[in-house]
């Protein structure tokens, strides 16, 4: 393992989003909104945390890896329910929450939160929702039994099977909702009280996530704070452990000359 004055952070901020670049463009935009997104979870005292590669970014940067393009964060699906619920009201103007319920074709089982400013294309199922703004991503974690979580897996799969086709017709989308509601109302709740009455104390995202790690609770809470582009933001109590599970010896920087952004393409709108 390295540690960070291993590597030059101004450095590779200077190869990879230096000040006025698209990427750096697009990382301010994702701090303004993680930036209201715990402005309101602080109001309702709602505990959040960073998560995947931004809990890496914070632990080894302080901030964005510099290559990074998307934000993430999680919660415990209780409290994801109960945000989800006070968004609506809380959200500024320039920001747009993005679930099953505000996009009929967004088939994802975790939210996100778009700036209506902005366009970005990913080149692949974003092509089919109604918001396509620069966003974060918000991940529902429950205590969940492996297997069921491995079980499910196919179930929502079925819909990215049908979208790679590259047919976005009326019967084709009328299939991927279908499937959504028919995982979200009935699959993936058989499948959670399966879980319940098993007690554990493992995290994994929420069913029709096709995420896998398991995490331990004991490893997010209490939560505490960690500075990220110069603002203090919610981790987990022990991102050590939770990193290692992502990541393994997480700070190795990666092949640097081998990066797979996740955006095509980006445009910024005049407010």
């Amino acid at each position: 393992m390295i540690d960070k004055a291993s590597f030059n952070q101004e450095e590779l901020r200077a190869r990879f989003n230096p000040e006025g670049s698209l990427l750096r463009r697009q990382q301010l935009v994702m701090l303004d909104i993680v930036k209201e997104l715990d402005r309101i979870c602080k109001k309702y005292e709602i505990p959040y945390f960073l998560y995947g590669g931004t809990l890496l970014g914070a632990i080894r940067h302080n901030g964005f890896i510099p290559w990074d393009d998307d934000l993430d964060v999680a919660l415990l699906r209780k409290d994801y329910l109960k945000l989800m619920e006070i968004l609506p009201k809380e959200l500024p103007e320039h920001i747009a929450l993005q679930t099953n319920d505000t996009d009929k074709n967004y088939f994802y089982f975790f939210a996100k939160l778009r700036d209506k400013h902005s366009f970005l294309d990913e080149g692949n199922y974003d092509r089919v929702f109604k918001e396509r703004g620069v966003y974060i991503d918000i991940f529902p974690l429950e205590r969940i039994i492996y297997w069921t979580h491995i079980k499910s897996a196919p179930f929502q799969g079925h819909t990215f099977k049908i979208l790679r086709t590259g047919k976005d017709d009326v019967k084709s989308m009328r299939k991927v909702r279908f499937i959504t509601w028919v995982n979200r109302y009935c699959t993936f709740p058989v499948l959670r009280a399966v879980s319940q009455l098993c007690r554990t104390n493992s995290l994994m995202c929420d069913y029709g996530i096709p995420f896998h790690k398991v995490y331990d609770l004991k490893d997010v809470f209490p939560l505490k704070t960690h500075d990220f582009e110069g603002v203090q933001l919610s981790i987990p109590n022990n991102s050590h452990h939770m990193l290692q599970a992502m990541y393994g010896d997480y700070m190795q920087l990666p092949d640097l000359d081998h990066l797979e952004p996740h955006v095509q393409r980006i445009e910024f709108y005049d407010e």
